[in-house]
């Protein structure tokens, strides 16, 4: 009988940070690939369940990764509904379709979901508290999720990640300091930097043995922005003055988490993986983002 062959779809393939990465983890292992993006599927009509599942019928994949969000924090307070659309309703309706279908669905959540008042890192077993429409939305979408009960589902919660292929934080900074020479940055907000391949990574090995349940991944230690953002810049030595502000100096329409470092005991316990260092990776992304230097 022959070997079934691992098929993947990931939603968010083509064009976001954690779905670019996904497919080039995959495809190095040896996985048949195929992407989906917001030209693909329209994520906010009503029909989404419809286009989805003819989509799942025409690709007949063996694992489906929903590395689709609405992750601009600020603009999901003028915009709740499309927050609502894209973090609630879509892993709704992907686990309603895998319960009727064969396939593993992997899901992707954040630290948002949490409120920061603890000072000791946050566990798969802490109750979320989200603070943000951005948050609860994504939160409302691991309920939904969970509620269904399903075998073979995954939902990771991950946090400020950084990557190849899209704009992110630590591109942002490095881009203000080319140009000015000085940036702002909040120094009063603490989590988990983490590097898009290393989650991609993760995720397969959490896919390779069938885990199923919630899982925390990032990548180890913590750090708040500004630390983060000196970082970057001293590992391409450039001349740049990183200027630690209070988040209260910078104007925000979301309330975000003080701290919300996620515990990745889970993972390792399961895997027997403890994620690198956060500057470590920090270090690998910027060789590969800026091979011939500043």
């Amino acid at each position: 009988m022959a070997a079934i062959t691992a098929k993947a779809l990931v939603l968010g393939g083509k064009n976001g940070l954690l779905g670019q990465a996904l497919v080039r983890v995959l495809e190095e292992k040896g996985w048949s690939v195929d992407t989906l993006s917001r030209t693909d599927v329209d994520y906010f009509s009503n029909n989404v369940y419809d286009s989805l599942s003819d989509e799942l019928d025409r690709l007949e994949p063996t694992h489906v990764f929903n590395a689709v969000a609405y992750t601009n924090v600020e603009k999901a307070e003028e915009e709740p509904e499309q927050a609502i659309a894209l973090n609630r309703r879509l892993p709704s309706t992907l686990g309603r379709l895998a319960a009727s279908r064969s396939f593993s669905l992997v899901h992707f959540s954040t630290d948002f979901v949490f409120d920061g008042r603890k000072k000791t890192p946050y566990t798969t077993d802490d109750t979320p508290a989200p603070l943000s429409s951005y948050g609860r939305s994504k939160y409302e979408g691991e309920q939904a999720l969970q509620d269904l009960s399903l075998n073979n589902c995954c939902i990771i919660r991950t946090a400020w990640l950084f990557g190849p292929g899209r704009d992110n934080f630590v591109r942002k900074i490095i881009g203000i300091c080319q140009e000015k020479h000085k940036a702002s940055v909040v120094f009063d907000q603490i989590g988990s930097p983490t590097y898009s391949m290393d989650l991609a990574r993760h995720t397969l090995e959490l896919v390779d043995i069938g885990a199923e349940g919630l899982f925390h991944i990032a990548n180890s230690g913590q750090a708040n922005w500004s630390e983060l953002a000196s970082e970057a810049v001293s590992c391409l030595q450039l001349e740049c003055l990183i200027n630690p502000i209070l988040a209260q100096d910078f104007p925000s329409k979301a309330v975000r988490p003080a701290y919300s470092v996620l515990d990745c005991t889970s993972f390792t316990q399961i895997t027997s993986t403890k994620p690198r260092a956060w500057p470590q990776a920090l270090r690998e992304y910027l060789m590969l983002e800026y091979p011939a230097g500043i």
